[in-house]
């Protein structure tokens, strides 16, 4: 590489040289005087351009201007608050929604209680993701907070069916802003070495809710009022913009100085107009196909065709203007981040269809009461939330996160392979340990793709690489269990078909736990073996996606997440060079004789005396801190 470099720079000093012979500055039939070459090598070694080394984002801020002791605690503790909030209001509406459609006598609109939700959510996350890379990061985050707000409150306040589809949309939208905001936050107040353990814990607060959820509702509900479960979100809320808004600083960037409508111009408003419509477009069809119509249905077709032709607009607005792009080119081209984005996605993908559909298999298969089929989840929620904040620790000490991904995937394998064995009999100990183990594989990896996103990326694209690695988590969460919902309904129709009293119609008019009670009494168990033999299909399909996230685990690169700790001055190093670590200091490279920063100086003409020496001096000074430069430099890349 030095040579390679060396013959480089060789080149460069030619060139420079041919042009000034073309100029005319530089007569090679005339003979230069010592004192003129003399001249001549000092001005080449003032003129020599200085540029700052490109350090990796985290080398770029020292340790000690972390907030720490109760400062920090507050500013996390009120952030993951907000991420809590968000993850509660996905699952907490679910066993409101009866009560709820029987107050509005809106049967029909129970699908858009929770897709006005997700459709908000998914569309705008690369757009939060922009925004945080432009504008003040705390600004935006409160201000996300605020729409969440307001959503909540449109919600509990709402007098219909449709204010308070409304009400979840703008919600779905603040939600967005708060779960990449959450993660924005801990980059700039935790240091990359110790930033796995809050990821794991960000992590935990999904699986805490998850079990949370549907009990707190379903206590709102019968307890209070459904519009409980969305007023709960105003206090805290409200804590949190407080504590943020006074505790939380952060530093000035060169993006966030821009005239506001320089920052306009980097929007990527025509990417944007493209990406919302294509999102909400796919989601819908996807929500829609094989359920509320056949996926031949000319609706569905229409939406499909209309998100893929947008989607594909907004990737050919990315590679055309880089400059402006919500998602630059830049970031999907480093191995790293795709990988992340794969093993982020299908990981997601297979969580969600045994999240969902476990609790069926309780409920239509073993007889559960939805409190208990949500109450028999609590092994991989518990085991979940624990794995995730035991993998940050270990994460941290170890300063690889790939062992962990690699191993939480390999066991999540295991658990899921498990899952797919469940028979009508399996009892407690059988189905909570296989549901155990799943929950260990998941939670060792699931921070794994933010981590590498942060560690590969410079600092300014971290936001972006963010939001992106949260897009396609939900998005592989929402393709694939639409894929396994057709896969139910396939089978249920092949495996039940032959039995009196089926029909089409009945999986459509029926929810999941009543379609057994529709069959004559003389075939129920039949129709129950078919069902366990459909919902058995159904897990293979997270087996599958559990094994294919491999891939992503296996092409992500090895990086530390401890090469921001401050290194150790050497017995006899230079301050100057020590410094340069963190400084962006100037870097000189002597161009003679295909060299980098080369100690050796040859000068033309014959002891030029105590300037001669002085300046060799200089250069040899500049040298050692190119060389320390260069080798750190090689080093991180």
């Amino acid at each position: 590489m030095k040579q390679k470099m060396g013959l480089q720079l060789f080149s460069k000093e030619r060139a420079n040289e041919t042009e000034q012979d073309h100029d005319g500055t530089n007569n090679s039939s005339q003979p230069m005087s010592p004192e003129d070459s003399t001249a001549k090598e000092k001005a080449k070694v003032d003129e020599v351009p200085f540029s700052p080394v490109r350090m990796p984002a985290e080398e770029e801020k020292e340790e000690s201007t972390y907030p720490t002791g109760l400062r920090i605690a507050v500013i996390l503790g009120s952030t993951f608050i907000g991420t809590f909030l968000v993850a509660l209001d996905r699952l907490i509406i679910s066993t409101a929604i009866p009560v709820i459609t029987n107050e509005f006598g809106s049967v029909a609109d129970i699908g858009w209680y929770g897709s006005s939700f997700l459709l908000a959510n998914c569309a705008f996350l690369l757009g939060f993701g922009k925004l945080y890379t432009l504008f003040s990061v705390k600004a935006v985050f409160l201000t996300a907070i605020v729409l969440f707000e307001i959503g909540s409150a449109v919600c509990g306040a709402a007098p219909s069916s449709v204010a308070f589809i409304i009400g979840r949309a703008i919600s779905g939208v603040g939600a967005a802003g708060i779960v990449s905001g959450s993660i924005v936050t801990i980059i700039y107040t935790v240091p990359l070495h110790k930033r796995a353990i809050y990821q794991g814990i960000f992590a935990a607060m999904f699986g805490i809710a998850s079990v949370l959820g549907p009990v707190l509702g379903g206590a709102f509900t019968s307890k209070l009022s459904w519009r409980w479960c969305f007023y709960i979100n105003l206090p805290f809320g409200a804590v949190t913009i407080g504590f943020i808004g006074l505790l939380l600083q952060m530093p000035d960037r060169e993006t966030t100085k821009l005239p506001l409508k320089e920052k306009i111009l980097q929007m990527d408003i025509l990417g944007t107009c493209a990406l919302l419509p294509g999102t909400v477009a796919l989601l819908l069809a996807l929500q829609w196909g094989g359920l509320e119509y056949a996926w031949s249905d000319h609706r569905v077709i229409a939406f499909l065709v209309l998100g893929a032709i947008l989607l594909i607009c907004f990737v050919a607005i990315q590679i055309c203007r880089p400059d402006t792009a919500t998602v630059p080119p830049r970031i999907v081209q480093q191995r790293s981040m795709v990988a992340a984005c794969w093993a982020g996605a299908l990981t997601n993908a297979h969580m969600m269809v045994f999240i969902y559909f476990l609790p069926i298999y309780f409920q239509a298969i073993k007889h559960a009461t939805p409190i208990d089929s949500g109450l028999s989840l609590l092994p991989t929620c518990l085991v979940l939330v624990l794995a995730c904040i035991i993998g940050g620790l270990c994460t941290t000490v170890m300063g690889y996160y790939n062992p962990f991904l690699l191993a939480g995937i390999a066991i999540s394998c295991v658990g899921a392979g498990l899952l797919t064995t469940l028979q009508i009999d399996t009892d407690m100990p059988h189905w909570a340990g296989y549901q155990a183990i799943y929950g260990i594989g998941l939670g060792l990896g699931m921070q794994t793709p933010n981590l590498a996103a942060q560690t590969v990326l410079p600092a300014n694209d971290v936001p972006v690489g963010n939001a992106l690695i949260l897009f396609v988590q939900y998005m592989g969460g929402a393709i694939f269990l639409s894929v396994a919902q057709n896969v139910l309904n396939n089978r249920l129709a092949e495996k039940l078909g032959g039995l009196e009293g089926f029909s089409r119609k009945l999986l459509k008019t029926n929810g999941a736990t009543t379609i057994i009670e529709q069959f004559p009494e003389s075939v129920r168990g039949q129709a129950l073996v078919g069902y366990h033999e459909a919902l058995r299909e159904v897990f293979r399909v997270g087996l599958i996606l559990a094994c294919l996230t491999m891939v992503g685990a296996v092409f992500m690169e090895w990086k530390s997440i401890r090469r921001d700790l401050p290194r150790k001055k050497k017995k006899g190093e230079r301050k100057d060079v020590e410094d340069g670590a963190g400084g962006g200091i100037p870097v000189a490279m002597d161009e003679r004789e295909g060299t980098v920063g080369g100690s050796e100086t040859t000068m033309a003409g014959e002891g030029s005396g105590e300037e001669e020496r002085s300046e060799n001096n200089k250069e040899s000074s500049v040298a050692v801190v190119v060389k320390e430069e260069k080798s750190k430099q090689f080093e991180w890349e």
